[in-house]
């Protein structure tokens, strides 16, 4: 049995190779720090000996072959151990196309927002209608429990990120997929540490399309000015989707504004009508790229509305946690203005006005950290009722480069209508917590935006809140 050990194993997509390894019979072992749910959770399910800090004793015995974690960089004991004995080593991206891609067809999920959902989505439909699908996914899905799951079958769905690879490879993630069907769904600047400009993103993108074959499919989010501009002169089919419009093939129309009510309409049809739990146009838009991707891989409707109406959803994607004297504390992802907005949007359609919902942000991201999105913010939080910002860390940013969370919150609170300040400025996730286990009322709705751990502030809150209405 051959022995893959990754370093970086907790990192979403490295946990999801390990899945994906254990099931084409490798022996795996692996290491990380900073290790938290889910993919923690995820990673102790599995046989993996996983180490919580790196040390060169981890690569002993000597594996054949190391798998080396985007976020590893040279001075990293095992790194620099792996280097010196001369052991193989990979990019996750490299051997996905190596051991699962190559020879089957990947249908490759790519944009700023929706990318998890999305390929979550198009992976639980194409398991509702017995197609059989591997899929690698940055993130657990609700439908399966695990973030990847080798192919029974050509197809596999895979998430199509454009951060970079590894310290050695410094191209998109999304290059080493070749997609044959590729989903454009949006395109922003984002991940301000790799790319000092949206044009730096967008010739990446260029780059993809190039790998696209000509009898695949370019599945392209018409709502979206730039994915247009990108797919000009495509020599692949262009197949063209979106929310409330007459000039795409495939497109959605809202009975509620919520997003729970929709209907799909291929060429001005209406093919069938979705009633779900998910809340938001974002999450409407992202349905719509799964159904009018395997409606054109020709699936039939009654498997998309099934799927779509069953799907469980994404673990921290608005994922409910808790509910302790009517308040509900829901988990989020977010880290970009606009994932944020149009998050916040959906919960307030579904919970009205009367109701406060509360946001809690902290800015973790490389590019939340710093002043990239700064003017964005204020807008991008203005439905919610109350926010609790914590300060960034800095980690190598000069103070006139982080993000200026006393400036937001002072646009915020201009526009404060009663004594009681809209926003506020907490140190940490543990000062947050204190602050809401006070302020809180019965019925409030609370969502704690982070791609990390945030000091365990789930968990406080439900401790403190549960001491108070015990």
């Amino acid at each position: 049995m051959p022995h893959l050990h990754i370093i970086g194993i907790c990192g979403t997509a490295m946990a999801g190779l390990a899945a994906l390894a254990l099931e084409k019979g490798w022996r795996v072992t692996g290491s990380d720090s900073g290790i938290y749910p889910p993919m923690s959770h995820f990673l102790r399910s599995l046989p993996v000996d996983l180490k919580e800090t790196f040390s060169a004793d981890n690569l002993d015995p000597k594996p054949d072959l190391v798998l080396v974690g985007n976020a590893v960089s040279r001075g990293n004991p095992e790194l620099e151990a792996a280097l010196i004995k001369d052991i193989p080593y990979r990019s996750g991206g490299q051997w996905l196309h190596e051991h699962v891609l190559e020879g089957r067809h990947p249908v490759v999920v790519t944009g700023t927002h929706g990318k998890t959902t999305t390929t979550s989505m198009i992976a639980r439909l194409m398991h509702e209608a017995g197609w059989k699908p591997g899929f690698f996914i940055g993130g657990i899905p609700g439908d399966f429990g695990v973030g990847a799951r080798f192919p029974q079958s050509p197809w596999v769905v895979v998430e199509g990120d454009e951060y970079d690879t590894a310290f050695f490879d410094k191209r998109p993630k999304f290059l080493h997929y070749h997609p044959k069907t590729l989903i454009l769904h949006n395109l922003e600047f984002d991940h301000g540490d790799i790319y000092p400009d949206l044009e730096a993103i967008r010739v990446q993108f260029r780059l993809l399309l190039r790998l696209v074959p000509a009898n695949g499919q370019i599945m392209a989010n018409w709502d979206d000015a730039e994915v247009r501009d990108l797919t000009q002169g495509s020599r692949t089919p262009v197949v063209s989707y979106g929310l409330e419009r007459d000039d795409c093939q495939y497109t959605a129309r809202l009975h509620r504004p919520d997003g729970q009510h929709w209907s799909l309409w291929h060429n001005q049809k209406e093919v069938l009508q979705i009633h779900w739990q998910l809340l938001g146009r974002h999450n409407v838009r992202n349905g719509l790229a799964a159904a009018a991707t395997c409606l054109h891989h020709q699936m039939d409707p009654q498997w998309i509305k099934q799927g779509l109406e069953r799907f469980q959803g994404v673990a921290r994607r608005l994922q409910e946690r808790f509910v302790v004297n009517d308040i509900h504390v829901y988990d989020d992802f977010a880290h970009h203005p606009t994932a944020m907005a149009t998050t916040i949007d959906g919960l307030k359609c579904k919970v009205g006005s009367a109701t406060r919902v509360w946001v809690v942000i902290e800015p973790r991201s490389n590019t939340m950290r710093s002043r990239a999105h700064q003017d964005r913010l204020p807008a991008a939080l203005s439905q919610a009722d109350r926010v609790v910002l914590t300060r960034p860390a800095a980690r190598g940013l000069s103070p006139n480069q982080l993000l200026d969370v006393d400036r937001v919150v002072d646009l915020l609170n201009a526009h404060q209508t009663g004594s009681e300040p809209i926003a506020k400025v907490v140190a940490n996730g543990i000062e947050a917590q204190e602050y809401l286990t006070h302020h809180l009322k019965k019925g409030d709705h609370v969502i704690i935006m982070s791609n990390g751990g945030f000091d365990g502030i789930h968990e406080r809150l439900h401790a403190s809140l549960n001491q108070i209405h015990a």
